[in-house]
């Protein structure tokens, strides 16, 4: 008997960019199959441009930031944590 649970497309590539820094770097989210499964990553921009390529990256669009805050205190990120001081 086979699993019935649908396969996860790999080929499937998403990008969500978090932030330009003026540092050079670019942060954003990478996520294989399904966009809301996602590692956290820092690049710098040339480096960027070239692994969105590479990957043929599908881009989401920004996260609304209201959304995070009506989460609550346990679902955050790298990119928050590093913005903010703790409680």
């Amino acid at each position: 008997m086979k699993n019935a649970e649908p396969a996860i497309d790999v080929s499937r590539k998403f990008v969500r960019l978090v932030e330009r820094r003026t540092d050079g770097f670019v942060e954003f989210e990478f996520a294989i199959g399904e966009p809301e499964l996602y590692v956290e990553m820092l690049l710098p921009a040339a480096a960027y441009e070239s692994f969105c390529q590479v990957n043929a990256v599908t881009f989401l669009e920004p996260r609304d930031p209201a959304g995070d805050e009506e989460a609550g205190d346990w679902n955050w990120n790298l990119h928050q944590a590093t913005q903010q001081r703790f409680r």
